[in-house]
């Protein structure tokens, strides 16, 4: 089989990854000493962060979601803001906001005071409990890295990321998020509840006199470099396909498999397709592989497809869930 072509010889390529991937190997050490009990979830973290993309953890409330966030802020080197989403939460608290000034001669001038999205890693904490119209304040600003105010186009740093978190939508209190915004996220996590021996750890390491606290192990722009280099990774053609078959198979007008016509109401765009070769690739590289298998469309494509595709009301009166569905999907590429 071919592989996506890279304009990068292989050896210098491969010792890139390898340097890449020791990095990533004391970033992950310093996030464990604080999360306990949820490698997956860590991983997929930082996977989103590798690809370039935003992140949605579901979760009921006192899972460690907000935790998380905050030490891949602390151990990733970026400079981390943190919205509370509350029903009143305005786009101008979000955007920032035009004050009118006075100076000593008497002048007035209007002055743009940014608002907490102007940061590396934006933390939209319980994102759901905010008014639709708060919610989609972040659509441009998710995807173009840039937002509108007062006629002006202003640029947000580099890396900007978002992670919100995100309560269960049957919980009382929650709005449920537009599938254009949805869509802007790179992957979907759900958090569960951590094993025995995790929580046993967690107990002690918490309550204690002293709790351990993150440690800085990479940087923003060492960040923006790994981003770049997983954009040189090699892909080959049997990935490729195994992607577009899983992300075209999951829409109900072209797919061949009778549990996506029947139980779905519509399915993932070619984002879905963009963010799963990513992801991909990011996850070889935590793994110390060059390039990725068969092995991390499977294990990503929930993940990645879940919050781009939707049951039909039918498949919900039935019971059907996504996960059955996917699973079906992952069926066919072997």
């Amino acid at each position: 089989m071919g592989e996506v072509a890279t304009s990068q010889d292989p050896e210098i390529l491969l010792q890139e990854v390898e340097r890449l991937g020791h990095t990533l190997a004391r970033v992950r050490a310093g996030i464990g000493r604080i999360i306990f009990g949820q490698q997956e979830v860590v991983d997929q973290a930082l996977i989103t962060l590798l690809s370039g993309g935003h992140l949605l953890l579901v979760g009921v409330p006192g899972l460690g979601k907000t935790k998380l966030v905050e030490t891949l802020g602390t151990v990733l080197g970026l400079d981390e803001r943190r919205v509370q989403f509350t029903p009143d939460l305005m786009p101008a608290d979000i955007l920032g906001s035009e004050v009118l000034e006075e100076d000593a001669h008497g002048k007035r001038a209007f002055r743009f005071l940014k608002g907490p999205v102007f940061c590396q890693l934006l933390m939209a904490d319980e994102i759901n409990r905010a008014s639709p119209r708060t919610q989609s304040a972040l659509l441009q600003a998710m995807q173009e890295h840039k937002v509108a105010v007062g006629g002006e186009i202003l640029p947000l740093p580099s890396p900007f990321h978002v992670l919100a978190t995100q309560n269960p939508i049957e919980q009382e209190g929650t709005y449920p998020l537009p599938e254009a915004q949805l869509d802007r996220f790179l992957l979907e996590v759900e958090v569960g509840y951590p094993d025995l021996e995790a929580e046993r750890a967690m107990l002690l390491a918490t309550t204690g006199a002293a709790e351990e606290k993150p440690a800085q192990a990479m940087t923003g722009a060492e960040l923006i470099a790994a981003q770049t280099l997983l954009r040189r990774m090699p892909v080959g053609e049997q990935v490729v396909d195994a992607i577009l078959r899983l992300v075209r198979g999951a829409r109900p007008q072209d797919s061949g498999l009778e549990a996506v016509r029947k139980h779905l109401a519509w399915g993932p765009g070619p984002r879905a397709a963009q963010a799963l070769m990513l992801a991909t690739r990011a996850r070889a590289v935590l793994d110390g592989r060059l390039s990725p298998s068969l092995d991390d469309v499977r294990a990503l494509a929930e993940p990645v497809l879940r919050h781009r595709m939707a049951l039909s009301f039918s498949a919900r009166a039935d019971g059907v869930k996504l996960a059955d569905v996917i699973a079906a999907l992952k069926a066919t590429i072997g």
